[in-house]
């Protein structure tokens, strides 16, 4: 049972959720013609009149070019503006996810993006940890990663997620938590809705923009951490075996922020994993505004 936030913006204004509804004629919903974003708010531990949202602008940023796959003309300050006074609305007091959305939002049937409607809606739903904390188990999916040529996977595309939800069921259905996913070349590419680190000999490596992945943002601020740290960082291809004899391995993204992988296939991980530990101590204290450092990552807004 999901706890929605009580206050949706939808065609132009804000509305109650439940009243926030779609035609069962609309277009992204026939064809996938949509992309979305995610960013997750919390309360402020020390300022209960504020809500902390982390790389606000680059989630908007992101959006506001996928949107363009669309043809679409979405700035990133609109999208940003919509979202501050959706929580200034919202006054949520727990942990929360938002949920922005461009679509196409006509009621026609032909798949094309020139000549149809498009519109942009945003909600919310509180939302505490979205893996265990303390590790997953994944399996290397039989559903390979969509190449950049035959999809824009530089944006979060909605049509491209079925590839991400057959893998993520074949995985729990098979008694995993999550799917690993290789691309087409039969290299390592990401998780089902999440980007793939691994540690080596003291090194973070990670699959670079090549290797079709979504340009992660949780992906960036780990490896701006990383190099912030000390710890050296190597984009580049990874083959399945590496990740079998890897020291350790995590899983990043905004709703599963960093979560440990603790076995791959039949292969158990080390349980001692002094990198991820240390990034995820870090990501957690940015995202709570406790890192001066970093407080131009950290979006405050006043309910």
């Amino acid at each position: 049972m999901h706890n929605f936030l009580p206050v949706a913006y939808f065609e132009g204004k804000f509305v109650p959720f439940e009243e926030a509804n779609i035609s069962i004629a609309t277009h992204a919903l026939h064809y996938g013609t949509g992309a979305f974003g995610g960013l997750r708010g919390i309360p402020h531990p020390q300022n209960s009149g504020q809500i902390l949202l982390f790389r606000l602008d680059r989630h908007c940023q992101r959006l506001s070019k996928s949107a363009r796959f669309l043809n679409f003309d979405l700035p990133a300050d609109k999208i940003q503006s919509v979202i501050v006074d959706f929580i200034k609305k919202n006054a949520p007091t727990v942990s929360f996810y938002i949920r922005p959305f461009v679509y196409t939002s006509d009621l026609g049937i032909a798949p094309r993006l020139h000549k149809v409607e498009k519109d942009f809606f945003v909600y919310g739903l509180e939302l505490g940890d979205y893996l265990s904390p303390e590790g997953v188990s994944c399996r290397i999916s039989s559903w390979y990663r969509q190449e950049d040529r035959s999809l824009p996977l530089r944006g979060k595309i909605s049509g491209a997620y079925i590839t991400s939800s057959l893998a993520k069921t074949e995985a729990v259905e098979s008694g995993f938590d999550e799917a690993i996913l290789m691309n087409s070349q039969g290299k390592v590419s990401e998780a089902s809705g999440m980007n793939v680190f691994l540690v080596r000999d003291g090194r973070l490596i990670t699959p670079g923009f090549e290797q079709d992945i979504l340009e992660g943002i949780t992906r960036d601020s780990i490896i701006a951490i990383a190099k912030d740290l000390g710890i050296p960082v190597v984009e580049r291809p990874v083959d399945k075996t590496e990740l079998l004899i890897a020291d350790e391995v995590f899983l990043s993204g905004t709703a599963a922020k960093i979560t440990p992988v603790r076995q791959i296939e039949s292969y158990h991980c080390s349980t001692h994993r002094p990198i991820t530990d240390r990034l995820r101590d870090k990501l957690s204290a940015i995202t709570e505004d406790a890192d001066a450092n970093y407080r131009d990552w950290v979006f405050k807004v006043d309910i």
